[in-house]
């Protein structure tokens, strides 16, 4: 089991979870991160670190969002440093289908 980055990173891409991460398994976008599933050590302290509550365990109806952090974690940078979140942050904190509708395949700017 991993844990994964789900729909409510989009936009807000808060990085208060990659400081904690005791295998640096984040990576990161140009508006959202991801955790590498296969780097993910299933510890669970990224969780209550996520100010947006984006980061699930994997389950069954968290399949698509294990495949998204899969593929973006081998193409993004990896990240293990918190930066500042988007300026949008707050305001799109729980918007609903973030992805499908806003969704950033680039790699964050370094």
């Amino acid at each position: 089991m991993t844990y994964v980055v789900t729909d409510n990173c989009v936009k807000c891409k808060f990085t208060d979870c990659v400081t904690v991460c005791p295998v640096d398994c984040f990576y990161e976008g140009e508006n959202m991160l991801v955790i590498d599933p296969e780097a993910c050590i299933d510890c669970g302290v990224c969780v209550p670190e996520c100010p947006a509550e984006a980061i699930s365990p994997e389950s069954p109806d968290l399949v698509k969002w294990v495949e998204i952090n899969r593929e973006f974690s081998k193409k993004w940078p990896n990240i293990t440093k918190k930066k500042n979140a988007l300026p949008e942050a707050k305001e799109m904190d729980g918007v609903k289908n973030k992805f499908e509708k806003f969704f950033d395949p680039r790699p964050a700017k370094l």
